[in-house]
This record gives structure tokens, sequence and C-alpha cells, in this order.
């Protein structure tokens, strides 16, 4: 079952965003496998991101290989784990 997951990072900035971001585009294999859509948005105190997933299996084998990225880059799992919801229904535009 898809899931909606929210997740806030107080202090990363967008610069840090992209860095990471950038280096988990750059691995080998479908990293972002399950992911159905992403959105971040910068805040006054950090950023905010917010996935679709499939399930949250894929979000959790996504967190297993992006953790340790992240830890490198000197960003913390400071806002704690994500917020997570069952979704009833999705679509998006045009498909």
């Amino acid at each position: 079952m898809a899931i909606f997951m929210k997740a806030s990072l107080p202090g990363v900035t967008t610069d840090q965003y992209e860095a990471l971001n950038a280096e988990l585009q750059s691995m080998p294999g479908d990293t972002f496998a399950g992911c159905l859509a992403h959105v971040c948005v910068p805040t006054d105190a950090g950023i905010e991101v917010y996935d679709l997933w499939e399930s949250e299996e894929a979000m959790d084998k996504f967190g297993a290989v992006m953790m340790p990225v992240a830890e490198k880059q000197g960003l913390s799992a400071a806002g704690g784990r994500p917020a997570v919801s069952q979704v009833h229904r999705y679509w998006l535009p045009g498909s």
C-alpha cells in the first residue's frame, strides 16, 4: 500500500540537500526504487521533504542507503523518524 512521508530536517540547507541528492543519484542501481513522487521545501528552520512511496518497505530500503551517505556528509537525523501516513488514493496528472 502506498504511503505519504513527511520529514522535517532542521538546520539542513538547500545546498546540503543538493549535495546529498547528487551523491545518491550517482550511486549504481536504482537508489530511489519505489519513490513515486518527491518534493523538497525550504523553510526558515531548514528543509521539509515530502515523498510518495509505493510502500513503507521501499521507503525503509531507501533510508538504509541514504542515511550512511547523509552521515558521511555531516547531516544527522535531528528531525527523527519521518511521519508516515497510509494513502487512500493518489493520481498523477497526465498519467
